[in-house]
């Protein structure tokens, strides 16, 4: 059957978006292609992606993949009900071999239309937003508008991130150069050389519960893009939203004339762990892992036939040394400290204040005022349960909520967690902020006891840790990136000996830094096309998002050398 999306087709949708992303990521500008808000797109849009998210349930999602010896599901909503969707079980042996079959049309189709097939699959998923976002919401326990635009636009800007990131990096070496070399007397030596972009093979993704599409859509479009088959491994709590993807894939590549299996859904049985078995399989070149610290040590270990990129966990910091706006820098933590229940891998943990206290424009605020304060802005926030509801949205997993319970044992509380009743889901688990007071005096985490604050407690706790000084605060973030990692920084301060200071480590240990933050950005978001997420260069993870090296080690460049 012929293709019905012909290059030229591809070309007159596409290209223009494509030549924007790329002076995006040069000039680190504002710039999105997805909207953010639910009416922009349509009236009928929400209602309509409730009921494909609806038609879903209790249902089996065909795939049509090769392969296929039975069915796999069990996901149950964090806000009560089980989806009772079954996805297709594919036997590796068949399924990797056919992904590899379409591969070589895939390489010879070129940097171009490999971006422009990636830009219509992105395409088509923004046209489904609602219904992504109601199935990211099901799957990660995000409020509604945090899955909408998180899940949604959000990802999808990353997505397209790198898929300017992989067409600029497979196109700076020229297709094809006359090289000729002068001889003297003799005639120059003349060759013709061309230069091919060639992908290092299958790559992996295995996928998180907390953020389904906006941690994976980096990875997998970044591998595609650059001429790679992508088999998808998603976590076993959150299959729909990548289940979804993988559909759409697989739709746009048969429409332009590519092998479907280029993109293909590998789930589990209860128990079976096939990331582990998938990750050391030979034909496994790349690997693309958000999630515990403990597994992407043993993926960066042992598999060592692949190009790995992890994302792990980290302890983000926040140094409080003094502030010429308190409300604003109060308000701004607790939105910070709340948003998604402080399930993100950017959520400040620790809060460094000086026991002192610290100076700002209402004057000069203890630690323990400070702490009482910060306490006060969360309950503020989270007074009025309908909006804690949209901002909290549910704990994602049991563990999350053990952690939560233990925290009050570690310290004296400053702010306890609270339950809330959600309206709408009875058994949605949905609770605020807990903070615990802490010593962070340098004798303590010298000492190399078990200190609670320097391992990452995942999930809506925080410790207010009362430093000697703002130069101890400094040394501590310094010793907590370099031994444990962190995606983000924050910092306040109207000190620039401070401020230097602060950016110094963060230069030297690498790590992301956000400063004086007190208005409508927080130190957990991040926009793509201008912000990196993570460095690659702490224990956080070995990869940022996105980068040049993000995609560039997905393939090699081949020389044929002819003579002229």
């Amino acid at each position: 059957m012929a293709a019905q999306l012909t290059p030229q087709k591809l070309a007159e949708a596409h290209r223009p978006t494509l030549d924007q992303a790329l002076d995006a990521i040069r000039s680190r500008a504002y710039w999105s292609p997805h909207p953010e808000h639910p009416k922009a797109y349509g009236e009928s849009a929400p209602a309509d992606g409730l009921a494909a998210f609806d038609s879903l349930r209790d249902t089996r999602f065909e795939l049509d993949q090769p392969g296929t010896d039975g069915w796999a599901g069990g996901e149950i909503s964090p806000y009560g009900p089980a989806l009772g969707i079954e996805y297709p079980h594919a036997d590796i042996d068949v399924l990797l071999p056919a992904m590899r079959a379409g591969g070589a049309a895939w390489r010879q189709a070129g940097p171009e239309t490999r971006a422009l097939v990636c830009l219509e699959i992105l395409s088509r998923i923004s046209a489904r937003t609602h219904e992504f976002a109601q199935a990211v919401m099901h799957t990660s326990g995000q409020a509604f508008m945090m899955a909408f635009q998180a899940g949604g636009p959000h990802a999808q800007d990353r997505g397209m991130e790198a898929v300017a990131y992989a067409y600029q990096e497979q196109t700076r070496t020229p297709a094809v150069a006359d090289w000729s070399k002068p001889q003297g007397k003799r005639g120059p030596l003349e060759l013709r050389k061309s230069f091919t972009a060639v992908p290092r093979g299958i790559a992996l993704l295995i996928g998180c519960n907390t953020f389904p599409t906006w941690n994976s859509y980096p990875g997998l479009f970044a591998s595609l893009a650059t001429g790679n088959p992508v088999l998808v491994k998603p976590h076993p709590r959150a299959v729909l939203p990548l289940a979804l993807t993988v559909r759409v894939a697989r739709e746009v590549l048969t429409e332009a004339g590519f092998d479907a299996n280029l993109v293909a859904l590998a789930v589990e049985r209860p128990g079976e762990g096939i990331a582990k078995t998938l990750a050391v399989r030979p034909e496994i070149r790349i690997i693309d892992y958000t999630g515990s610290t403990a597994f992407g040590d043993w993926l960066e270990t042992h598999a060592r036939q692949a190009q790995v990129y992890t994302e792990k966990a980290g302890v983000n910091t926040v140094v409080i040394d003094s502030t010429d706006d308190y409300r604003g820098m109060l308000a701004n933590l607790a939105f910070s400290l709340s948003l998604y229940s402080g399930q993100m891998c950017t959520t400040p943990q620790n809060l460094l204040i000086p026991r002192n206290g610290i100076t700002t424009d209402a004057g000069e605020k203890s630690y323990d005022e400070v702490v009482a304060d910060i306490a006060a802005a969360v309950d503020g926030l989270l007074g009025d349960d309908a909006r804690a509801n949209a901002l909290l949205g549910a704990l994602v997993n049991p563990d999350v909520k053990a952690r939560l319970e233990a925290a009050a044992g570690l310290g004296e509380v400053a702010l306890a967690s609270r339950e809330i009743a959600h309206p709408d889901f009875p058994d949605a688990v949905v609770r605020t902020p807990v903070i615990v007071k802490s010593d962070g005096a340098r004798k303590v985490w010298e000492s190399g006891d078990d200190v609670p604050y320097l391992a990452e407690c995942f999930g809506p706790v925080s410790f207010a840790v009362a430093v000697d000084s703002t130069e101890d605060a400094v040394e501590l973030l310094r010793r907590t990136v370099r031994d444990r990692g962190a995606m983000t920084v924050g910092a306040y301060t109207t000190s620039e000996e401070a401020e230097r200071a602060i950016e110094d480590v963060c230069l030297e240990e690498r790590a992301q830094l956000s400063l004086n933050l007190t208005s409508g950005v927080y130190v957990n978001q991040t926009a793509a096309f201008s912000d990196f997420h993570g460095s690659g260069g702490n224990p956080a993870a070995n990869a940022a998002l996105c980068d040049a090296a993000f995609v560039a080690n997905r393939f090699r460049v081949v020389e044929v050398r002819r003579q002229a």
